[in-house]
């Protein structure tokens, strides 16, 4: 499938529509920690093992956006966006089949074998278009396509807990609510199909494309670089610290207040988790958006640094205040998304537009990492913590401590990127002609 290119006049502002259709939808993953209670009262699941969908969702978004981030850079956003539906959807029908025979290896197989590998192609399918229709503003173009993905999870999570009211959150209810889940966001998915285009390539004076301006570097070069893997701990550091909250959020505020005067209601724990999906929804646009303005270090210096501050709270007076407990992981969330936003503006930066997407989709596996790491120190911890008999905030003390630690060193890994060594960069196209020359021999005397 080719890319479909623009027609003369074509506005690029219909591009980030396209890109939300597709964000929106793949988003839902964020709205996980709904399904988990029902999930583990239906099954007799721990909490570690009800994570373990949305953990291979993420390590397979990264992995599949890794080894296909050349193939969307070759076959365009369009092929992308296809590839990100039919594997999404078919995750979610294969997750509904699982739920109607309770055989749990099947969710995991349909949403997060199948359907991680649609996230990951999904996530980066727009991200190197949007760079080249928005050369000026790349924080906020891409900002606007990935708000969606942070976003979805604001549709997802009251719309996942009314049907599981409305259907019943025993299996078959469960598999009625995946299976409305695939076919509908089939539909949606498929308006961005139709809508995506690439930009005309600009041409020089003699009528063919013209050179990319500023640094540019190849993929397979870039991973050869410090700064690369510099920035994929930055990454990989921030998102550890925020999917650590957002995995197990339902049942995080339920636990911390669970003892008081007034306890968090199951409603009320899925409007929380909205709320996280709006705070991660604005983060990307509006933090990655002021990067635009104030640089990428500096806002990933607030990202990492305030984080950590935040976190601090939430560890030492999270359980004496619902207010305050709400708007430090509000915070911390809109970092997390933010920290998205921004990677792929840091990156054009740093190696140019040439094959920003691919670059991207390796960077990713940072992603991968921390969707194993965030659920895994939180769930182990509060499944070990409650098998010792505590309760409430002591669930999740060690964890907040553990992420501190882990934005210090990402806070510390982004002091030390430097801009990209000479050596690394592609030659311009008179340069390489150059170079191409052969030297001609002086003749002998």
């Amino acid at each position: 499938m080719s890319p479909p290119m623009a027609p003369a006049g074509w506005s690029r502002w219909l591009v980030p529509p396209a890109a939300l259709s597709v964000h929106l939808s793949i988003g839902q993953a964020y709205a996980w920690s709904v399904f988990k209670p029902p999930l583990e009262s239906a099954l007799g699941l721990s909490g570690t093992q009800s994570a373990l969908p949305f953990q291979l969702g993420i390590v397979m978004l990264g992995l599949s956006a890794a080894f296909g981030g050349t193939l969307v850079e070759r076959h365009g956003p369009r092929w992308a966006m296809t590839v990100a539906l039919v594997c999404f959807s078919s995750g979610f029908l294969l997750s509904a089949l699982g739920a109607a025979v309770e055989q749990y290896w099947l969710i995991v197989l349909g949403y997060g074998f199948v359907g991680g590998i649609g996230l990951g192609i999904g996530y980066i399918s727009p991200v190197s278009t949007l760079i080249k229709w928005f050369p000026d503003r790349p924080g906020m173009a891409t900002g606007i396509a990935i708000m969606g993905f942070g976003g979805g999870a604001l549709i997802a999570s009251p719309w996942s807990a009314q049907m599981l009211e409305s259907f019943g959150s025993d299996s078959s209810g469960i598999a009625l609510a995946f299976l409305v889940h695939g076919l509908t966001y089939a539909v949606f998915m498929l308006l961005g199909v139709l809508l995506v285009r690439v930009p005309r390539p600009k041409e020089g004076a003699d009528g063919t494309p013209a050179a990319l301006d500023g640094v540019q570097v190849s993929a397979r070069d870039a991973v050869r670089t410090p700064q690369f893997w510099l920035l994929w701990i930055v990454l990989c550091m921030n998102v550890t610290a925020g999917i650590g909250i957002l995995e197990k959020a339902a049942p995080m505020i339920t636990d911390f207040f669970a003892d008081t005067s007034t306890p968090v209601t199951a409603t009320a724990a899925a409007g929380f988790v909205a709320l996280l999906s709006a705070a991660n929804m604005a983060g990307r646009l509006g933090w990655s958006t002021a990067s635009d303005l104030i640089g990428r270090k500096n806002i990933y210096r607030v990202y990492l640094g305030v984080g950590a501050l935040m976190y601090t709270l939430i560890a030492l007076f999270g359980d004496t205040s619902k207010p305050l407990f709400v708007l430090c992981a509000l915070v911390v969330l809109s970092f997390y998304g933010g920290g998205f936003a921004t990677a792929p503006a840091y990156l054009k930066d740093l190696f140019g537009t040439y094959q920003v997407g691919a670059i991207h989709g390796r960077l990713l596996t940072a992603w991968s990492t921390a969707g194993v790491l965030g659920p895994l120190i939180v769930n182990w911890i509060a499944d070990r913590q409650e098998d010792a008999g505590r309760h409430g905030p002591s669930l999740y003390g060690l964890s907040f401590v553990i992420m501190i630690g882990l934005l210090a060193v990402g806070f510390v890994a982004n002091e030390l990127i430097r801009p990209v060594h000479a050596r690394h960069h592609r030659p311009a196209p008179a340069q390489k002609e150059a170079a191409d020359v052969p030297r001609q021999q002086p003749e002998s005397a």
